[in-house]
């Protein structure tokens, strides 16, 4: 594991001098995280098993949701993906500043603001539920806030360095989860018992149940270390396919050891605490991907219908915000509503009438992207 990155290290001087340094594949990843969570997010994958009940459209419906707690579905991937990538785009970005000749204060002033507003928006999307307030610190944006300033702070460190930090993330909450014995709190990876929700009662003063807690800012931010180290080595002077061939080991590796620890029942796949084998597990799926899609967009060069999803890509915070405060607060329910109510008159089933709100939902989210994307208008924090 400690190979990714060594190429590169020192001072990032033995970068190689591409032509372009801006990974197809990258934009990719990210537009379709966002794409998926789009979909998602209105509702489209219960209402269409409710529609239709079917083993294939209740696996998908299950798939669509967060596991209640110890297990894994595929919606449970895509925060860890997305904190990896973040992690990849840290890496090209800070290499484009170093070679445009900013100091490190100037670089770190600026991921110290994006820091900021990370954080800001972050509490700002949940502050209100309802009616009521609604304060905490467990989404992706507050814990990529934490992990940003965490990798951009060892980016220059050696890879080994790297990896020691970031398996230090994973090694300090698990010795507080064993080790706290808090009253009431004291019980590793029973939900609602354990370290991590006693923290979110310091921080937030509630026990945040349905939700990830405050303490997993830390070992999330593993992820975007990782997914900075594997950004320093594709910008490295390695082949292509030695590339791909170590990302995706160092994926297999992290995947098996996450794998392990939970079925030998030492730490379990967890979600909502994002134990050590969580982040082990996503982790490496994550580099698998990248791996994957590196060699097949940037190295082999099949680049078919990327636009539609890297449009939406390219303004993945602002169409996250917007399907957060405007789609789930209002739009959402108002489209599907409307949608239902028409297609009614003409004896269609309420439950067609809710898939298809969620599909023109989509598309307005969709065609927000491009419209932007048409304007060269790209919303950064």
């Amino acid at each position: 594991m400690s190979n990714i990155g060594n190429t590169n290290y020192i001072q990032m001087n033995a970068i190689a001098p591409a032509k372009s340094q801006r990974l197809l594949s990258l934009d990719f990843y990210r537009g379709l995280i966002m794409v998926i969570l789009i979909l998602g997010e209105t509702g489209f994958f219960s209402k269409l098993n409710h529609a239709s009940d079917n083993s294939f459209t209740h696996f998908l419906a299950t798939q669509f949701v967060h596991s209640k707690w110890h297990g894994l579905h595929f919606w449970d991937l895509l925060l860890p993906a997305f904190m990896l990538i973040a992690g990849v785009s840290l890496a090209f970005s800070c290499n484009k500043q170093q070679q445009l000749g900013y100091t490190w204060k100037q670089s770190f002033l600026k991921v110290l603001k994006r820091s900021f507003w990370l954080l800001f928006w972050g509490v700002l999307i949940y502050a209100v539920r309802n009616q009521k307030l609604n304060l905490q610190f467990s989404n992706v944006l507050t814990e990529l806030s934490f992990a940003t300033l965490i990798a951009f702070l060892i980016i220059r460190l050696s890879p080994m360095w790297q990896l020691a930090v970031s398996l230090l993330c994973l090694l300090i909450p698990e010795l507080l989860l064993r080790y706290s014995n808090v009253p009431g709190f004291d019980q590793p990876f029973v939900d609602q018992h354990n370290f991590a929700n006693y923290v979110d009662l310091l921080v937030i003063n509630r026990v945040n149940k349905g939700y990830g807690t405050t303490l997993n800012c830390l070992p999330s931010a593993a992820h975007t270390i990782w997914g900075m180290m594997a950004g320093q080595f594709l910008l490295g002077i390695k082949t292509a396919n030695e590339k791909t061939k170590r990302l995706i080991a160092f994926g297999v590796i992290a995947l098996v050891m996450g794998i392990t620890l939970d079925v030998t029942g030492i730490t379990p796949v967890l979600k909502w605490i994002a134990s050590s084998s969580f982040i082990l597990v996503t982790g490496g799926i994550g580099l698998i991907v990248l791996a994957i899609l590196y060699y097949r967009i940037d190295v082999r060069k099949n680049q078919r219908y990327l636009l539609f999803f890297t449009i939406v890509g390219m303004n993945s915070i602002l169409i996250y915000l917007f399907f957060n405060f405007i789609g789930s607060k209002w739009m959402n329910h108002f489209i599907e509503t409307l949608c239902s109510g028409l297609l009614g008159i003409i004896h269609i089933p309420e439950a067609v009438g809710s898939i298809v709100g969620c599909l023109i939902i989509f598309s307005i989210e969709w065609w927000l992207c491009y419209f932007l994307y048409k304007k060269k208008i790209f919303f950064k924090l």
